[in-house]
């Protein structure tokens, strides 16, 4: 029996753990069977999924039913609540697993490296969605939205989804599953206007067209483009050619700069070839100055020296995700990736069979959520061809590791437990007349899996 912890209970883990389980039900497989157990430093399973998909996609947020499969399936466990490094060390899991699948994303923004950063209002675009998302390691207070005015950085997917959050009525949101304390924000809000930045030309842009559209459709907010800054260069126009999804955004947004506000209450500012050079302000945000560029004719930008000011009390960047490392693990700091080949953990430039990656602490942050399916399966693959050299862990019983973690007081959430916490947001969320209400506070999580 082939015993692997999968670390991290995202779709990339969750899809290495089915896959894993997939292959030892094949006639003639060589693990003789496989016990997998999925692990996750948060009470609750789905990764991003959970805790970064944007409340109003419902469709998006429907393949947890998927993944609840996987997770329900015989011979694989979820492990919640347990953080390795902290309640286990990873020489302790080799010894009660052959092998290791470290599948645990990459959730740690990158900085803009500008001054005023740090001024009190400036946040990273994940510390938002993580807000109101309910992760358990945000503080309920974490956010006002005192702001009129309002930078968001970057133009991807993820700005989008902010500034859709922040230019909806929180009547609009009230049927997700958004916590009630995120919704009273939302409903004392004063934002509005929205200014989403980009540092190089539409064709560039991050987003796709169904996320581009919906803002839009948005009832209360006019989306403002200015035509002058949808200008294409050489390498912009061969993108727009043979990329559908960008010719069709093009052709959204000269729509857009081609019409006229309608006076809705909010505004979503949609900007090309500015990058903001630094945030203003003495002990809070007060604006951001950016500077005009130039397409170089690459698809690149250069500066032009031409300088402006935005009036913004609220700063959110929104330019991408980094992995971190964990201890006891390689780390390439400049990637924000564990280095591997085809999956497997190189060490010092050596491969050591019993040590995986999978999903963007394997490849970084790019693809979209199907993405994480082949590339669990290279993974797999890869474990599944290294059976032969691989050592096996001393302790095979699947309860000690269990025994041991009750030895140290550490509350592991089973599979029963996050039933628990299921059906306890689910009739929160049926007593307001709505399908779900996320609890964000760690406490009440372990309180309601406990009870289970």
């Amino acid at each position: 029996m082939l015993r692997v912890a999968v670390i991290g209970s995202g779709p990339s883990g969750i899809y290495a753990a089915q896959s894993l389980n997939k292959h030892a039900s094949l006639p003639g497989s060589p693990t003789g069977g496989v016990q997998v157990d999925v692990i996750d430093r948060l009470p609750c399973p789905y990764g991003l999924v959970r805790y970064g998909v944007a409340p109003d996609h419902g469709k998006i947020k429907s393949i947890t039913l998927a993944l609840r499969k996987v997770l329900e399936t015989e011979g694989i466990r979820f492990l919640g609540n347990l953080d390795v490094g902290v309640d286990v060390s990873m020489e302790e899991l080799h010894q009660h697993y052959d092998a290791i699948v470290f599948a645990y994303g990459a959730a740690i923004d990158r900085r803009l490296g500008i001054d005023g950063e740090t001024l009190a209002g400036s946040f990273s675009a994940t510390d938002f969605v993580a807000w109101y998302s309910g992760h358990p390691d945000t503080q309920i207070d974490r956010f006002t939205l005192d702001a009129k005015d309002v930078v968001v950085v970057g133009v991807g997917n993820v700005a989008v989804d902010v500034a859709r959050i922040l230019a909806k009525t929180s009547e609009d949101l009230r049927p997700t599953d958004l916590p009630d304390h995120v919704l009273d924000v939302l409903a004392a809000s004063h934002v509005t206007d929205i200014h989403v930045l980009g540092r190089r030309g539409p064709a560039q842009a991050k987003f796709t067209t169904k996320e581009l559209r919906e803002l839009g459709e948005l009832v209360n907010a006019d989306v403002i483009v200015r035509e002058d800054e949808l200008v294409l260069d050489e390498a912009s126009e061969a993108t727009i050619a043979k990329d559908a999804n960008q010719r069709r955004n093009l052709e959204i947004m000269r729509s857009w700069a081609a019409a006229q506000p309608s006076g809705k209450p909010r505004r979503i500012h949609l900007r090309f070839l500015v990058r903001p050079a630094s945030v203003h302000g003495t002990e809070r945000v007060e604006g951001v100055e950016i500077e005009r560029t130039e397409l170089d004719g690459t698809g690149n930008v250069k500066g032009t020296g031409e300088f402006s000011t935005i009036p913004a009390q609220m700063v959110l960047r929104s330019v991408g995700y980094r992995g971190q490392g964990l201890a006891g693990l390689p780390f390439d700091e400049r990637n924000g990736t564990i280095p591997h080949d085809a999956g497997r953990v190189m060490r010092d430039g050596v491969a050591v069979p019993g040590e995986y990656v999978a999903g963007w602490i394997k490849r970084g942050p790019t693809g979209v959520i199907g993405t994480n399916k082949s590339d669990a399966s290279e993974t797999i693959t890869t474990l599944l061809a290294d059976l032969p050299n691989m050592p096996k862990a001393p302790e095979r019983d699947p309860q000690a590791l269990l025994r041991l973690l009750a030895e140290r007081g550490v509350h592991v959430v089973d599979w029963e437990g996050w039933v628990g916490i299921d059906e306890a947001e689910i009739a929160l969320g049926q007593a307001q007349g709505r399908e779900r209400i996320k609890i964000a506070e760690r406490d009440l999580l372990l309180g309601h899996a406990i009870r289970r």
